[in-house]
C-alpha cells in the first residue's frame, strides 16, 4: 500500500487524484479540448511521428494511448457528473460504478518523458535537411544530412566522401540527431 492508497482510506476524499477517462475511437482530442472548456485538469499525452499523406511525409500528432487519456478530479468537490456526457468520452475507468484512480507518479513521470520529446534519440524520426550523427558500422561518429526516409526503417543520407557528397542508405536506429 502506498501512501495514495493510505490517505483515501484515512477519509481524505478531497486530495485530487488522476484517474483514466476512455474516449470514443478518434475522439480523443476533442474530449480533452471539452473537458479542459469545462475547467476539468486534463493530461492527454501524444507524441509526434511521421505519416504519408498524399504521397508526402508530415509530422502529425497521435494519441500515446489511443482512446484514453487523464484528468484530475476530487471525491468531494469535483463534478464528476458532466464527464460522461461531455463530447468524445465514452466512459470513466473503474470496477463497476467505482472509478479507480492511478498513481500520481505514473502520470508524473509521463509527464516528463513529454518534456524530452526533444532529446536527440526520443524520435528516430527526421526532417529532410537535418544533421544527424552515424552512431554504429563503418561510418561511425561522422556527420551527415539527412535526405529521405527508405521504409520504415531505413534512411538515405548524404555524407561528405571523397570531397564530394554520397548517397548512403542506413538503418535508422543507426542516427541521431547532432
Amino acid at each position: 500500500m502506498n501512501e495514495n492508497d493510505a490517505s483515501l482510506e484515512s477519509g481524505d476524499k478531497a486530495v485530487p487524484r488522476w484517474y483514466v477517462i476512455q474516449c470514443k475511437g478518434g475522439e480523443s482530442f476533442r474530449a480533452a479540448e471539452h473537458l479542459a472548456n469545462q475547467g476539468y485538469e486534463v493530461f492527454h499525452p501524444v507524441l509526434e511521428v511521421q505519416k504519408k499523406r498524399r504521397g508526402k511525409l508530415e509530422w502529425v500528432s497521435e494519441p500515446l494511448f489511443p482512446y484514453y487519456m487523464f484528468v484530475r478530479l476530487d471525491q468531494l468537490v469535483s463534478n464528476w457528473r458532466p464527464i460522461r456526457s461531455t463530447r468524445g468520452v465514452l466512459k470513466l475507468v473503474g470496477f463497476g460504478d467505482m472509478p479507480v484512480a492511478v498513481n500520481d507518479e505514473l502520470v508524473t513521470a509521463l509527464r516528463e518523458q513529454g518534456s524530452l520529446r526533444d532529446d536527440a534519440t526520443a524520435n528516430l524520426y527526421f526532417r529532410a535537411g537535418e544533421t544527424v550523427q552515424i552512431t554504429e558500422g563503418p561510418f561511425k561518429d561522422l556527420q551527415a544530412v539527412f535526405a529521405d526516409h527508405k521504409g520504415a526503417e531505413r534512411a538515405i543520407v548524404l555524407l561528405n566522401l571523397l570531397h564530394r557528397q554520397q548517397r548512403l542508405e542506413v538503418p535508422v536506429a543507426q542516427l541521431r540527431r547532432s
